[in-house]
């Protein structure tokens, strides 16, 4: 397959169809099927869920007691399946089919010219508008039996999973509308059995506020079953002699919407995603308790039975067609940036406080350079003063210049501490780092122009040596400024260096995500004008560790140039330490949503000037720096984390936390990988 086909990646295309319904006429509704089931075939989906009574409508009541109608069914139905030979999809359609002495609201699954299986309905409502029970039984007691449908018997149950045997990770459990209205629905124990895919063939006739009321219950089942959730409901065409339909049709995974069709359509019209397995697989090893729920529940979900098939995908690249975030610690969704940046803020001061309160009420002690993280933390130091009615002058803010600092950067400091009232100082460590290199002997001692690691330790060594004996001496703590994408890359230096603190506020922000509360802040008026002023100061400044100097041919040092772009390390850091996903996948990923800056949303607020695309060669390669950096480099830096606050659902690289890793590991697993899966362009 090419490494670039959404099957290859274990995605599966899927779609929730409506259809202009006729009622009583199983002939016309198998038509439609069929019409939608070709156009999903040649968009490459690998499932289609249709709506409840799908052959002969779901409002046509005691009708459904025809024997003449009940004949049509079925003989309709075999024909389908019939007629699906050559396409691609799975279509789960909804029919009336006698079973023993009663009549069963079911679900057949069909795929390639076979009928799979038949899954009946559980719970029948016989509540408001809805007397289920009159025409139809409740199968909530069916598991383990057969049906005959065309003189062949079928696996018949509400104990049916049906498994692809070259897709891993999709195995489909069907239920059916009033189904997963209940405390405890069928596709709870069908998870935990395995199914990684739900589909909810619905009625649902439309009342004020239902739409909302199945979009909750959609996205909690795909979040607490940890799955995707395929639902289709009835449309144009049911009747409407005393209630109305608006063929709602939705994909959700992990809560997440993936895609919604518009309401109320004229004819025929289905939404489409690709649900992502491998995630639904990785978040089910993540969360143990899933698996712990499925021993309690072993007596159930140990009697399901498992219907085999061969999907049969296309190999070749058919797109993808999901939302994939540039920024997955920044939704560009402004609403829920918004709310991420106040709670990611309040997480980071909430922290703090708690601190200074349990060791007695420190002053803090913390190293300004006018770049991002110190930034942050500064603004975060002095809102925790400000809600325990503490002075900001108890927050000793001291400025470092060395070889390399600007004055850009510098004047940014020193307006920023002025601008908050807080303590303020200057100490230049040029010197003392000069003594320093000239005592180990180091060429920039003797005059030469040598600025290699050591000359650059020396200085970020000074600068924390500094802030520790000020701590010591002026009864403080020392405030970490150094974020989750550094902690990541090792981009810091060890020990004495801006590794260490006392307590590290900003150790759960990715740096991608730092910028963004510094604009939260300004907009929602955290503090006066004149600080709010130096903040866009601040947000316009090159990221670099200002630590060799500028001139003789040498440009600004800037931190992505070594490490990588930290929009791309960020994104790789979610998916491995999030997912745990294998780099090829993350890169096919991090390809659909970098290639091209003009497609798709931006976090509000991103300039338009610094909107970046990256060409496959260069996300292969930063995938390389991150893989070597992140496995093999950088976790001894990590295993000796001071203490910080988790703040992204993405993780935390605390030893104590998300992230536990010996710190004598290779990273020659990962860069394999790389080199054998990912294309060099």
């Amino acid at each position: 397959m090419d490494f670039r086909s959404v099957y290859r990646q274990h995605f599966l295309r899927s779609a929730a169809a409506t259809l202009h319904t006729t009622m009583a006429q199983p002939a016309a509704n198998a038509a439609a099927v069929l019409e939608t089931a070709h156009a999903c075939h040649d968009d490459g989906v690998g499932l289609v869920v249709y709506p409840e009574l799908t052959l002969s409508g779901y409002s046509i009541e005691d009708v459904l007691l025809q024997d003449t109608l009940l004949e049509a069914v079925e003989r309709e139905l075999v024909a389908l399946a019939d007629a699906t030979a050559e396409l691609l999809p799975v279509l789960v359609v909804g029919a009336p089919l006698r079973y023993r002495h009663r009549i069963y609201n079911t679900a057949v699954v069909i795929h390639r010219g076979r009928i799979l299986g038949v899954a009946p309905k559980s719970y029948l409502p016989t509540y408001r508008e809805f007397y289920e029970r009159r025409q139809t039984a409740a199968g909530d007691d069916v598991r383990g039996a057969t049906i005959r449908l065309g003189g062949v018997e079928h696996p018949f149950g509400t104990d049916l999973l049906f498994a692809a045997q070259d897709l891993p990770g999709f195995v489909l459990h069907v239920e059916i509308c009033e189904d997963f209205w209940v405390p405890i629905p069928p596709s709870a124990e069908a998870a935990l059995a395995g199914a990684t895919v739900l589909a909810n063939l619905s009625g649902s006739p439309i009342t004020v506020g239902r739409a909302d009321e199945r979009r909750l219950l959609c996205r909690s089942a795909s979040a607490r079953c940890t799955a995707g959730y395929v639902y289709a409901a009835a449309g144009e065409g049911e009747s409407t002699t005393d209630v109305a339909w608006d063929g709602q049709t939705m994909i959700y995974e992990n809560g997440v919407l993936l895609a919604e069709s518009g309401r109320f359509p004229l004819g025929a019209r289905y939404s489409v995603a690709d649900v992502d397995l491998d995630l639904i697989a990785a978040e089910r090893r993540r969360q143990g308790t899933f698996d712990d729920n499925r021993r309690t529940h072993a007596a159930r979900t140990g009697g399901f039975r498992t219907v085999g098939f061969r999907l049969d995908p296309p190999g070749h690249d058919i797109g993808l067609r999901r939302t994939v975030e540039r920024f997955p610690f920044v939704p560009a969704d402004p609403q829920r940036l918004e709310q991420d940046c106040y709670e990611a803020y309040s997480i980071q001061v909430a922290g703090l406080e708690q601190r200074l309160r349990a060791i007695g009420q420190p002053k803090v002690v913390i190293g300004v350079s006018g770049g991002l993280d110190s930034t942050h933390a500064l603004i975060v130091a002095a809102r925790a003063m400000d809600r325990m009615d503490r002075p900001r002058t108890d927050i000793l803010a001291f400025t470092m210049p060395g070889f390399a600092t600007s004055e850009h950067t510098r004047n940014n400091a020193v307006a920023l501490s002025e601008a908050l009232g807080v303590t303020f100082a200057t100490i230049d460590i040029t010197p003392t780092a000069r003594t320093m290199l000239t005592e180990i002997g180091h060429p920039f001692g003797r005059g030469e122009p040598v600025y290699d690691v050591t000359f650059e330790n020396v200085q970020a060594g000074l600068r924390t040596d500094y802030l520790f004996r000020l701590a010591n001496q002026r009864g403080g703590i020392v405030l970490g400024t150094g974020d989750l994408s550094e902690l990541a890359l090792g981009w810091s230096t060890y020990g004495v260096g801006d590794q260490m603190s006392h307590y590290n506020v900003n150790g759960g922000v990715p740096k991608t995500l730092m910028q963004h509360l510094i604009r939260w802040v300004v907009s929602s008026g955290q503090f006066d004008e004149p600080v709010s002023a130096v903040l866009r100061s601040v947000l316009d400044t090159e990221i670099t560790p200002e630590l060799v100097p500028a001139g003789d041919g040498r440009e600004v040092q800037s931190s992505q140039a070594t490490v990588g772009p930290y929009a791309l390390q960020d994104f790789t850091l979610w998916y491995t330490l999030r997912h745990g996903f294998r780099p090829s996948r993350i890169a096919f990923l991090a390809e659909h949503a970098w290639s091209d800056a003009a497609a798709g949303q931006w976090p509000p607020g991103f300039p338009d000037d610094e909107r970046p695309a990256y060409s496959p060669a260069e996300i292969r390669h930063w995938l390389q720096v991150f893989a070597q950096r992140f496995f093999a480099f950088s976790q001894f830096k990590r295993s000796a984390l001071p203490n910080g606050p988790k703040v992204s659902a993405g993780g935390a690289l605390s030893p104590r936390g998300d992230w536990r890793a010996p710190s004598d590991m290779s990273a020659v697993l990962w860069l394999d990988e790389i080199a054998r899966e990912i294309p060099a362009s």
